[in-house]
C-alpha cells in the first residue's frame, strides 16, 4: 500500500475516533501532496511524499519557535501538537554516528579531497538522509570532516 493511501486511511481512522487535530493536520498535508502532484505533473513516490512532510515538519518548528518568541504559548502547543502528528509518517531518524558514517561513505566514493569537494558529497549524500535528518547539521558535519 503507498504512503498516500495510508495517509488518507489513517485520516479516516481520525475521523471516525474523532480526533479533529489530526484530522485537519492529515487535511493540510494531503493538500500539500496534492499541490506537489499538480505542480510536478504526476503521482509522489514515497520518497517525494517524505520529503513534503519533511518540509512541513521543519515549518512547523520554526513556527514554534516564533511563537514562543511573541509569548503565543496556545498555538506553540497547537503546532507542537500537529509536529508530532506529522512525524508519525517520517521513517526513523537516524543517529549522529549513523549520519557520519554514511558522510564517510560519501567522501570515500566521490573521492573528496577537502571542503571543495563538499558539493559532490552532498548532492550523492542527501538522497541516502533526506528526510531522516536536518540537511544543515548533515552540511556541518560534512565540512567537519572534509576540514579535518
Amino acid at each position: 500500500m503507498g504512503l498516500k493511501i495510508e495517509i488518507q486511511e489513517a485520516m479516516k481512522a481520525a475521523m471516525k475516533s474523532g480526533d479533529r487535530l489530526t484530522v485537519s493536520t492529515y487535511r493540510l498535508l494531503l493538500s500539500a501532496l496534492h499541490n506537489e502532484e499538480i505542480k510536478n505533473r504526476k503521482e509522489l513516490t514515497n520518497e517525494e511524499i517524505h520529503r513534503v512532510v519533511s518540509t512541513l515538519c521543519k515549518q512547523r518548528t520554526e513556527a514554534i519557535e516564533l511563537y514562543r518568541k511573541g509569548g503565543r504559548a496556545e498555538l506553540a502547543e497547537k503546532e507542537d501538537a500537529e509536529l508530532k502528528v506529522l512525524q508519525r509518517l517520517l521513517p526513523a531518524p537516524l543517529s549522529e554516528d549513523e549520519v557520519r558514517a554514511l558522510i564517510k561513505a560519501s567522501i570515500e566514493e566521490v573521492g573528496a579531497k577537502n571542503v571543495q569537494d563538499l558539493g559532490k558529497v552532498m548532492k550523492q549524500l542527501m538522497p541516502k538522509v533526506s528526510g531522516r535528518t536536518d540537511g544543515k547539521r548533515v552540511n556541518e558535519l560534512a565540512k567537519e570532516l572534509l576540514g579535518s
